[in-house]
């Protein structure tokens, strides 16, 4: 199992409740616990606490009788079917499941890697926030997220909210209006949450991020302090190396039961992946509901048994933070705001959280 996804730790669950006969299972993750994403602009915000907001893996692995080597993938042999690890070890497998998530593209921004704040891997970005609070009192002098997406939105509004007036942020699209792309009614409740939270929206897009300043398409130069870079999702290099075949973008391409089309002993689920028969949105929605459905197919392909083939949901409901504990609700063209969407929003994520505590979860979550 590469990666601690959402996905995954569905499927450690599964284990602990139920063991794999006959199976030895190894659980390979850069971090000894999982950041939920949907709960970083809460905790930005300071609605949430760090515990509040991670999934230890040692109690769920050691629950699923599994190893945990924590470690990074960089490569992948499927003719061999082996693994290359960042700690220079090689783990051979009968049966792979990847589940990674994606990284951040920065290459195609100058200065991104140097100067930026990449908001993944989030556990990294999470150590630069937390040293930031500790070392400066969490008074950058100005702050600029790029990113218009999701992601970009909701944590536009939660630094704002948690800086206050003092500190200005502005949001940087990429060119078109806040949630390009989404229905034009979700669109504007976005703008006008942005408005009331007085982030300053610049409908341009990031050429260079510098030491203290960032430059825009058409020239402008904006001074900033904390570059927050939320600029989608893109595929690690190795797997498009690796010999899965992928789709255009480098993401691992898979079938109704989540196997690779091209070696059936692969199987992928979350961002790393590309439905080939039902594309969908990279959210961690879809990457939840691919849990279940993993681990009975992996289960049922280790035991020689009939595979069920998933169908994900056509759309999502999208719960949007606005910074103070306010949200936004969008379920295809329908939306709706309001107090009570981030009240909603917070059981929600709260009882996705609770699923996956087990003995020693509170002590490794701090």
């Amino acid at each position: 199992m590469l990666g601690g996804g959402h996905a995954h730790v569905h499927v450690l669950k599964a284990l602990a409740d139920q063991a794999l006969p006959a199976a030895r299972v190894t659980v390979v993750s850069p971090f000894a616990r999982q950041m939920y994403s949907g709960m970083v602009p809460g905790l930005l915000a300071g609605h949430y606490d760090v515990a509040d907001c991670v999934i230890p893996l040692p109690p769920l692995i050691d629950a699923a009788r599994a190893r945990f080597v924590m470690a990074s993938a960089v490569g992948l042999d499927p003719a061999r079917r082996c693994v290359r690890l960042s700690n220079g070890e090689e783990l051979a497998y009968d049966v792979l499941s990847i589940d990674t998530g994606p990284v951040m593209p920065l290459d195609g921004l100058p200065g991104a890697a140097e100067h930026g704040w990449p908001v993944r891997p989030i556990e990294l970005f999470n150590e630069r926030w937390q040293q930031l609070l500790q070392d400066r009192g969490a008074h950058p002098g100005c702050v600029v997220v790029v990113g218009g997406g999701a992601a970009g939105v909701e944590l536009a509004m939660a630094l704002q909210f948690r800086l206050g007036a003092a500190v200005p942020v502005s949001l940087v699209t990429g060119g078109g209006p806040p949630l390009s792309g989404n229905p034009l009614r979700l669109q504007w409740r976005a703008a006008r949450a942005l408005r009331r939270c007085g982030v300053t929206v610049l409908e341009d897009s990031c050429t260079q991020v510098a030491a203290n300043h960032l430059l825009l398409g058409r020239g402008t130069r904006v001074a900033c302090d904390l570059p927050v870079l939320a600029l989608g999702a893109g595929a690690a290099p190795w797997l498009a190396a690796s010999g899965l075949q992928c789709d255009g973008q480098g993401f691992v391409l898979t079938g109704p039961c989540l196997q690779s089309v091209s070696h059936p002993e692969v199987f992928a689920a979350g961002d790393v992946a590309t439905r080939q028969d039902a594309p969908h949105p990279r959210s961690g929605v879809y990457a939840v509901r691919a849990g279940p459905p993993l681990a009975l197919n992996l289960r049922r392909f280790v035991a020689g048994g009939a595979l069920q083939p998933y169908q994900p949901q056509r759309r999502s409901l999208a719960l949007l933070a606005c910074g103070k504990k306010r949200g936004i609700a969008a379920w295809g063209p329908w939306s709706i705001e309001g107090d009570w969407v981030w009240r909603w929003k917070n059981h929600i994520d709260r009882s996705f959280m609770n699923q996956y505590r087990v003995a020693g979860s509170d002590v490794l979550a701090a």
